[in-house]
C-alpha cells in the first residue's frame, strides 16, 4: 500500500487543520489506518486509527475531544480534523496502514508507512 499524506502546515494555538492519508494503489478495504505524530526529539507516538470495515474508531488521550478521524469511500483516504491545537501537537504526521488490522495504538502493527507531513502550532 502506498500511502501519501498531506494538509499540515502553520497554525495558530487554538486554529485547525485537516490531514488527508490517500492510498494510491488500493482500497483500504480490511485495513485499519492510524496517524502517528513524531516532534523533535521525541519517539513516534500514536494519534488516532480507524478501522476501515465498520469505523470503529481508537484515540490517544492526549486528543481526545479535539481530533476526529473518518473515512472517506469515496475518496479512499482517511481524514484527521484537528481543532483546539495547542504548540504541544507540533509534530510531524505520519498515516500507516495494518493489513486486517482493528485499530491499535502501536507502531509495530502497521505494515505500511506514508511520508510526514508537518504540522506546526505557533503564534
Amino acid at each position: 500500500v502506498q500511502l501519501q499524506a498531506f494538509g499540515g502546515g502553520l497554525v495558530q494555538p487554538g486554529g485547525s487543520l485537516r490531514l488527508s492519508c490517500a492510498a494510491s494503489d488500493r482500497t483500504f478495504s480490511n485495513y485499519a489506518v492510524g496517524w502517528f505524530r513524531q516532534a523533535p526529539g521525541k519517539e513516534r507516538e500514536f494519534v488516532a486509527a480507524i478501522r476501515w470495515s465498520g469505523g470503529a474508531t481508537n484515540y490517544a488521550d492526549s486528543v481526545k475531544g479535539r481530533f476526529t478521524i473518518s473515512k472517506d469511500n469515496a475518496k479512499n483516504a482517511v481524514n484527521l480534523q484537528m481543532n483546539s491545537l495547542k504548540p504541544e501537537d507540533t509534530a510531524v504526521y505520519y498515516c500507516a496502514a495494518s493489513a486486517g488490522g482493528w485499530g491499535s495504538g502501536t507502531p509495530g502493527s502497521y505494515g505500511y508507512w506514508g511520508q510526514g507531513t508537518l504540522v506546526t502550532v505557533s503564534s
